[in-house]
């Protein structure tokens, strides 16, 4: 089994076709939401990245088979004055699950965050995504907080 992680170029028709699709089977998982990306979305989205010059996504295939997807986007730590990424999503095939793919993918953007002087990533995980929690931990992922007495950090979100 050959396992291939790769940087999409998003002027590569076939890496565009790959990412949507492995996009929408993560947003069609329960813990993408349970619900299909919108066909605008489909249609739009890899030109709509292909603009941006704070994107980063890997594939990852298994046997020349798209299997994997990681979506990263910068950001900027103000306390560090560097910037960071955010592993914004983080999807795998359920026929290809158990195969170590996020941890072949995470590897890639850790070597390439070091690369460009990232001083850290950062993601979000569900409470119930215990599955992923492991995965992250062993990773070297963690929790963080400030202070005991301040507690942990949250992600929140408004919606516009």
């Amino acid at each position: 089994m050959q396992i291939t992680v790769i940087q999409a170029d998003y002027h590569n028709e076939q890496h565009g076709k790959d990412l949507v699709m492995l996009l929408n089977a993560y947003a069609l998982d329960p813990m993408g939401g349970g619900e299909a990306l919108s066909d605008q979305v489909q249609q739009n989205l890899v030109t709509t990245i292909a603009k941006r010059h704070d994107f980063l996504t890997l594939l990852c295939y298994v046997d020349g088979q798209p299997a994997g997807i990681l979506n990263c986007v910068e950001g900027f730590s103000t306390f560090k004055c560097k910037p960071l990424l955010n592993i914004h999503d983080c999807g795998v095939l359920k026929e290809y699950r158990g195969l170590g793919l996020s941890q072949k993918m995470f590897n890639e953007v850790e070597k390439i965050s070091r690369e460009r002087g990232y001083c850290k990533l950062t993601l979000e995980v569900l409470e119930g995504n215990t599955v992923a929690q492991n995965i992250y931990t062993k990773l070297g992922f963690s929790s963080y907080e400030l202070d005991e007495k301040t507690g942990k950090a949250l992600f929140w979100e408004k919606v516009l």
